[in-house]
């Protein structure tokens, strides 16, 4: 079976927003599967401008915001956001939802409990049905809505992995690039599944990852280092994870601690030098090609669906084609799963 893959990625405030149509074609025409744009007002350019240029601009590439809020926007604002992407796309759209960090901690939110997401899936039910809806102390109808648009929720922690399974359309599995880490994951989802009385064809797994090539594994990790060091920040108020990850609790306060929000995800950010080589190493995919494609390979082996690369700033264009043309080909030529 042909393994699915799929993009993440912002478009960056010194980015023409013009370009974001090229690479979300370019993107298209390669066979990802899904492109998932951040939704960070303070930190990336408008996520609803970049996924509409996306949808016009594509043919057969699921889009969705990976992953939008309840706090910066109301679900009826999104729901009737994303009605409208469903419209422009011909009916690829896909509402990724989450507790909130960056877009929310930037505004001086507090991100949703898990009480919250759950009431929040549900609206978003009725108000993608187009029926009348009593909601927000009133009865309210989205006239915009045509179909179910798909509910992926990002997630991690225990009680949101066992959400997920028990409520939504997609898991979008955020955590690490680590074959240990994420079957402790699946394993949360599982009993998610098992509670609702779901059968797993009804969930997409999709596994977020970011991933560095280079046959200088020193500046590979650099590469990521960024990345890795939003990953530590939100980790830091974790009540459990994998035994093999607790060495790693005090990177996770300091990240927590400097992390700078605007700078979210920037190769420049000062923030990224609070963590280690060997979580950078855990966390994400780095090292030459060999290295890369093996560590591929292993997820694969477990219960997922898809892989989504976040694609890094800085040459993104040569980066998708290093994705696209040498390591998942070096992945798909190793047959089997």
């Amino acid at each position: 079976m042909k393994k699915r893959y799929g993009i993440s990625l912002g478009v960056s405030p010194r980015e023409p927003l013009s370009r974001t149509a090229e690479l979300a074609r370019r993107i298209d025409l390669r066979g990802f599967e899904a492109l998932w744009y951040i939704d960070f007002q303070l930190g990336m350019k408008d996520v609803y401008a970049a996924m509409n240029l996306a949808a016009l601009s594509t043919e057969k590439v699921l889009i969705g915001a990976g992953v939008t809020n309840l706090v910066t926007r109301h679900p009826t604002v999104t729901a009737n956001a994303t009605a409208a992407l469903d419209e422009l796309s011909n009916g690829r759209a896909v509402l990724g939802l989450g507790a909130g960090w960056s877009a929310v901690l930037g505004a001086g939110g507090t991100p949703s409990r898990l009480g919250e997401l759950r009431s929040g899936i549900d609206e978003f039910r009725q108000l993608f049905s187009g029926e009348p809806c009593d909601l927000y102390g009133s009865q309210v109808r989205l006239a915009a809505a045509k179909r179910q648009v798909p509910i992926f929720l990002a997630v991690s922690q225990p009680a949101m992995l066992r959400l997920a399974g028990e409520t939504c359309d997609g898991a979008v599995l955020m955590g690490a690039a680590d074959p240990e880490f994420c079957s402790w994951q699946l394993d949360h989802i599982h009993q998610g599944l098992e509670a609702a009385g779901r059968d797993r064809r009804q969930l997409t797994v999709d596994l977020f990852v970011t991933m560095s090539v280079g046959d200088d594994v020193e500046s590979a990790t650099d590469d990521v280092r960024a990345w890795a060091t939003s990953q530590a920040a939100t980790f830091h108020q974790w009540k459990r994870m994998p035994p093999a990850w607790e060495r790693f609790r005090p990177e996770f306060a300091r990240a927590a601690e400097q992390y700078g929000l605007v700078d979210h995800l920037s190769l420049q950010a000062e923030h990224k030098h609070t963590v280690s080589d060997d979580f950078v190493r855990s966390v994400a995919l780095v090292g030459d090609l060999d290295m890369c494609v093996d560590r591929l390979r292993q997820l694969w082996r477990l219960d997922i669906d898809r892989i989504t690369f976040a694609l890094l700033s800085g040459g993104r264009e040569q980066r998708l084609a290093q994705l696209a043309d040498t390591v998942i080909g070096a992945v798909e030529a190793g047959g089997g799963s």
